[in-house]
Order: structure tokens, then C-alpha cells, then sequence
């Protein structure tokens, strides 16, 4: 195989050649800007802070602190925040993939009636909404205020994994299949359960991981709908965290309490991001082979 590979590059022209190498150039920098900045903050959050605001923490942590990973762990709400966010994120992206994909392959049929209006109606509300007041006037309305499900059912269905879920089935499965468990007494339920799920594995990856990081990292809606402390996800804890710290540091005070406020604000700002971040750095690596295959397959055709 090798020898392979090295004859087809032998014969590869000067520019062919060029371009190989450019592209590995190019995707090299893309490599290192979207990589540092998760590998500095990983090493910042561990470093001491001193040397941090001095800027001389680059690629290796200079000292070794765990401070502030120790002030935010040690905050009850932290782990309260935890629960919440587990919560939302594995309930709220069953209900996505439980009403996304039935409604994707149901709008690849083409014998559903109107389904092009059907798509259309849909793709319209991806451009033009009725606003942030009609929203909360409706979750409202449906007395949805102060409850987990206003961060569920509002964005229960995404235009976007809709329409690539759609491209999929249209796709990559075939009319041909169909018509063969038409022939074994197949009803279309069970040609859906039995024949569809299974093949859908690369483009379930996707919309799983597409809603699961949107429920994880949301608080826009919690910010707006919920008032019970005790229901607050994850991201809005952090962020009073931090807003708690920037007050505390704007009330002033000595020079030395001031440069006390300001070491502990950036160990508190580095830890936030790395136990915010990873269990979705966890969970991406399992399913990445999926989120890949589904992107590029369910792209191409809609």
C-alpha cells in the first residue's frame, strides 16, 4: 500500500504537488488558531495566575494551581447547575430526535400530499419569526413560565437538522427498498423502525450532537423563562459566578484587595470554561465518525 501511495505521488505533476502541500499548510494554521486557544486555556486554568496576567503562559503551564478549579467546584449551585443541565440536555434532545426525524422522513415521502407546501411553510420559519415578545407571550400563555419544558418545547424542532435529515433520506434510502418490504407485507411503521433507524445511525450522531451541545450550552431561555433558582442549567450558575466576581471587584477598595479580586476572577474565569466544556469534549470523540459521515451525506442532495 505504501508503495502505492508513493508511486501515485511520483507521478503527481509539480503543481499537483503544490497544491498537496499548500493544502497541508493551510489546514496546518487552521489546526494551531483552532486549537491553541482550548490548549490555553487548559494550561492557563492549571497555571499560577500571576504569571498568566504577565503573559507568560504560552504552551505550558508555569507553576501548578488548582485554585480555581477548587472555587468553583466548592459552590453547591455549581453541582445543582450539573443536574439541571444533565437533565435538559438528555430530555430535551429525546424530544428533538423523537419529533425531528419521524417529521424528516415522513417529508422525503413522495407520495405525503403537499409535502413541497409542507417544506416551504417549514423553511419560512428558518428566515421570519414573530419575535422575542409573541414567544414569551406564548410559553407564557401555555403556562410553560418557571418549568423545564420552556426550554424544550419552544425549539423543539429545528429547521436546520430538519432539512438535513430530509437530504438524507431522500438520499441514501432507496424506493427500491421500500417497495421490496411493500412486497413482504411491510406497513409504514415498521418499514420506519425496522428498515430506516438502523440505517440512519451517521445522521442520528449528527442531530443528536447538534441539539445535545445546543441544550448544554443554552441560558438565553433560562434567563427568560425560568425564576426558580432551583431549576437554573449550568451556564447560568457560571455566569453568576463571574458576574458576582466582576461586582465584587467594581466596589473597589485597597490596591491590594483589588489585585486579590482580579487573581482570583481570572482563576475562576479559566475553570468555569474547562468544567463548562468538558463533557461535551467527552462525548464528541465517541461519536465523531457519525457526525462527519451524516454532515457530508445528508449535504449533498435536499
Amino acid at each position: 500500500m505504501r508503495a502505492l501511495v508513493s508511486s501515485d505521488f511520483r507521478r503527481q505533476s509539480r503543481g499537483d504537488k503544490l497544491f498537496d502541500v499548500m493544502n497541508y499548510i493551510i489546514l496546518t494554521i487552521i489546526l494551531v488558531i483552532v486549537l491553541y486557544p482550548l490548549i490555553f486555556i487548559v494550561v492557563a486554568s492549571v497555571s499560577e495566575p500571576d504569571a498568566v496576567a504577565r503573559g507568560e503562559v504560552w504552551l505550558l503551564p508555569i507553576g501548578f494551581n488548582v485554585d480555581g478549579y477548587k472555587e468553583v467546584l466548592k459552590n453547591a449551585d455549581i453541582w445543582q447547575g450539573y443536574a439541571n443541565t444533565i437533565k435538559y440536555t438528555v430530555i430535551g434532545t429525546l424530544v428533538n430526535v423523537c419529533l425531528t426525524i419521524p417529521a424528516a422522513y415522513a417529508l422525503s415521502r413522495k407520495e405525503l400530499v403537499g409535502r413541497n407546501l409542507l417544506m416551504g411553510m417549514i423553511t419560512f420559519t428558518m428566515f421570519f419569526g414573530g419575535g422575542l415578545i409573541p414567544t414569551y407571550l406564548l410559553v407564557s400563555g401555555l403556562h410553560l413560565n418557571n418549568t423545564m419544558w420552556a426550554l424544550i418545547i419552544p425549539g423543539a424542532i429545528s429547521v436546520y437538522n430538519l432539512i438535513i435529515s430530509r437530504s438524507y433520506f431522500v438520499s441514501n434510502i432507496p424506493e427500491e427498498l421500500f417497495e421490496a418490504g411493500q412486497m413482504d407485507g411491510c406497513s409504514y411503521f415498521k418499514f420506519f423502525f425496522r428498515v430506516v433507524l438502523p440505517l440512519a445511525k451517521p445522521i442520528l450522531g449528527v442531530i443528536v450532537l447538534m441539539y445535545a451541545v445546543g441544550h448544554w450550552n443554552s441560558y438565553f431561555n433560562a434567563l427568560i423563562y425560568l425564576r426558580d433558582r432551583q431549576l437554573y442549567p449550568l451556564q447560568v450558575i457560571l455566569r453568576e459566578i463571574l458576574i458576582q466576581q466582576e461586582a465584587s471587584m467594581s466596589m473597589g477598595g485597597s490596591a491590594t484587595s483589588v489585585m486579590e479580586q482580579q487573581r482570583i476572577a481570572d482563576m475562576l474565569k479559566y475553570g468555569v470554561i474547562i468544567v463548562s466544556t468538558l463533557p461535551i469534549l467527552c462525548v464528541y470523540p465517541f461519536i465523531q465518525k457519525y457526525f462527519v459521515k451524516g454532515m457530508m451525506i445528508g449535504s449533498v442532495k435536499g
